[in-house]
């Protein structure tokens, strides 16, 4: 199937990556991988043009073009708080006073408008920042609820599949000794048809020092005992079971 993702590793069962030379195995790995992996000069010219401009508004592309073109930034204009006379060419004009008084009037009015804020700041403000800290901490029992129970839901998962990987564990070593028990049993099978064929042969008068024989190793066969050796089979089936020990 294709995509299907087959796990060989079952980390909380595996043995043997505390043995000597496994981490250094590791890091050659992971060098050859360096050394085949040439990245280019452009390594990102395969992914695409960047969505930069998405959230992009006029005044940020201007702000980027002005640090493009490593510009000054323009200095903070006062401009809205001045009450400049009329100019000296316009002293005799009455329509340049007039707009001279409206500009001192809008002055006043803000001017006024910040005082209001400020005495509603000194007798609402601790009240405010009072319910925003209240709001904050609120916020945060929340976050912090939700957390543990990601914390909780990631230790269920980790238990869960420790248990099951204990379990393929004990399974797999059962079955792994049974297969060590059955490699074992055909090893002395095969030694019993072995012994078998010798004494038929012999049985027979086929078998004699100066007959060759094509389809039997007859060197292979005289070296075989006349009984089985039971010292020989239990060495057979523990190195069986060395070879899959856990």
């Amino acid at each position: 199937m294709a995509g299907e993702v087959v796990v060989d590793a079952l980390p909380y069962i595996d043995q043997g990556y505390d043995d000597p030379g496994v981490r250094e195995a590791a890091l050659a790995m992971v060098e050859e991988e360096c050394r085949r992996y040439r990245p280019t000069k452009n390594y990102l010219e395969n992914a695409g043009p960047e969505p930069s401009t998405a959230f992009e508004t006029a005044a940020l592309q201007r702000e980027m073009e002005r640090v493009q073109q490593r510009l000054p930034m323009e200095p903070l204009s006062m401009k809205r708080y001045e009450l400049p006379p009329p100019s000296a060419g316009r002293l005799s004009e009455p329509a340049a006073w007039v707009e001279a008084v409206d500009n001192s009037h809008a002055q006043l009015s803000h001017q006024a408008t910040r005082v209001l804020n400020l005495e509603l700041q000194l007798q609402f403000s601790t009240e405010a920042w009072r319910s925003y800290l209240n709001i904050l901490q609120a916020l945060v029992t929340s976050s912090q609820n939700i957390h543990s129970q990601l914390r909780k839901q990631i230790a269920a998962v980790n238990w869960e599949r420790k248990r099951s990987q204990t379990a393929s564990g004990a399974r797999l070593r059962a079955l792994r000794r049974r297969w060590a028990q059955l490699v074992s049993d055909n090893y002395r099978l095969e030694r019993a048809i072995m012994q078998l064929e010798i004494q038929l042969e012999k049985a027979k008068g086929q078998v004699t020092a100066d007959d060759e024989t094509p389809d039997m190793d007859i060197e292979a066969v005289k070296n075989l005992p006349d009984k089985l050796n039971s010292e020989t089979e239990k060495e057979v089936q523990k190195k069986i079971e060395d070879m899959f020990a856990d």
